[in-house]
């Protein structure tokens, strides 16, 4: 059963949420973090992403730019730009994009459903990532940015949920990008109690995006534990914040490829590598994108071609049947080198929601090759997952992100 609770939101005041709700801390590198902030002086990159407070030459990871984050949250809230609710509740976090709606739900999730398997993963994390939000939130003493998960589709939450969504929203705005965000609160008993309930007859949940703020939100609750043995279970640090989406309402988009340089081969040693491989189509002057599961894109050059998996390489085991794998062990690893592609310096993901055009940039200024993915399914996660296995890196890119300093837990 997953156990998921109300909670005592810091949240901003409607007159000022668009302008402070940001997209996530990782979404920027440190230059678009800071062009960010100095377009939007109340955007809260300035918490999420302190170093952009100092000069370039200041470490991230100091403890002053720690206590910056911790320093300027705080003096927000004292000085009225966000509101403290004075009872527990859920939210209705309500995404829309391109005609899409979907509806998530805002709740802390338990840390021990965490360390029990009830919430799944289907990533590794990066010791390097976690320490920083682990100091982040630890200093901050606040879960700034919500975890996204994911369960299947309940006919009760979708009730509850369309129920509340016949009140006046808290925020009703359109953000970067496009996408509309409306927040409900859901304040009624009656309701708290019927998702409480439904939820605890939902086996497993699972990580969507967001696993390095997951396990240093944990890592920081089991901390705490041990700063405060007596602790009886019910203190705010046992929960981390999260946005849960019925998982038929979930959009991912591919995340896709580009490599430096072809591995000492020219171009049409590389094309003879992959033609040997895969099946390779004409070239083309059009961008071709990937039609269906196992199929890629790839440009090489100044063209495009469409590559399909053989029949002999497909595999019905859920990690190395996934396209992401089947790429990265015929054609990245042993013919352009690319080991393990969570620390070659020689290969970028790109998020799908850059388009082509990205890749065909990328192509002809930095990179060599770069390949176009059709997406992993939401079914393929959930196969992984549920196998207690992990995916290869970049595998899955949501979209639209759930924004930053919208709804902050209290820790």
């Amino acid at each position: 059963m997953a156990k998921i609770k109300p909670f005592l939101c810091i949240r901003p005041t409607e007159a000022q949420a668009s302008r402070i709700a940001a997209l996530p801390y990782d979404v920027y590198n440190r230059k678009e973090a800071k062009q960010e902030v100095e377009r939007e002086p109340l955007s809260f990159l300035r918490i999420d992403r302190p170093e952009t407070n100092f000069a370039d030459d200041v470490d991230l990871y100091e403890d002053k730019v720690y206590q910056r984050a911790h320093d300027l949250l705080w003096q927000m809230v004292e000085e009225g730009y966000f509101l403290q609710e004075q009872s527990e509740c859920f939210y209705i976090y309500e995404l829309t994009m391109d005609g899409r709606v979907m509806d998530g739900l805002a709740a802390c999730a338990s840390i021990d459903d965490y360390q029990q398997n009830v919430i799944k993963k289907h990533e590794n994390t990066r010791e390097e990532k976690e320490q920083d939000r682990i100091r982040h939130v630890d200093c901050c003493g606040a879960q700034t940015g919500p975890i996204f998960l994911a369960y299947r589709a309940n006919a009760v939450i979708r009730q509850v949920i369309g129920e509340a969504k016949q009140e006046r929203p808290l925020y009703d705005f359109e953000a970067k990008g496009g996408v509309r965000h409306r927040v409900f609160a859901v304040r009624r008993p009656q309701w708290i109690q019927a998702l409480i309930e439904a939820f605890a007859e939902i086996d497993q949940i699972y990580i969507a995006d967001g696993h390095h703020r997951a396990a240093s939100a944990v890592k920081v609750g089991l901390l705490r534990r041990r700063q405060q043995p007596n602790y009886d279970g019910s203190e705010a640090f046992n929960y981390f914040l999260s946005v849960l989406f019925a998982h038929d309402q979930l959009l991912i988009l591919d995340y896709n490829r580009a490599v430096k340089d072809l591995g000492g081969y020219s171009r049409e040693q590389f094309l003879q590598q992959v033609k040997e491989r895969f099946v390779v189509s004409e070239p083309s002057w059009e961008a071709v994108r990937p039609r269906e599961k196992g199929e890629f894109s790839m440009r090489l050059g100044e063209f495009w071609y469409r590559c399909r998996i053989p029949v002999e390489a497909q595999s019905s085991d859920p990690v190395a049947g996934l396209d992401v794998s089947i790429l990265q062990e015929r054609l990245l690893g042993p013919v352009l080198g690319v080991e393990d592609p969570r620390v070659d310096a020689r290969i970028d993901f790109v998020g799908g929601i850059r388009g082509l055009a990205e890749l065909e940039r990328r192509v002809a200024e930095d990179c060599a090759v770069a390949f176009a993915m059709y997406p992993t399914s939401i079914e393929e996660l959930f196969a992984v997952a549920d196998e207690g296995r992990l995916m290869p890196p970049k595998s899955t890119w949501f979209e639209p992100k759930l924004l930053s300093g919208l709804l902050i837990h209290k820790i």
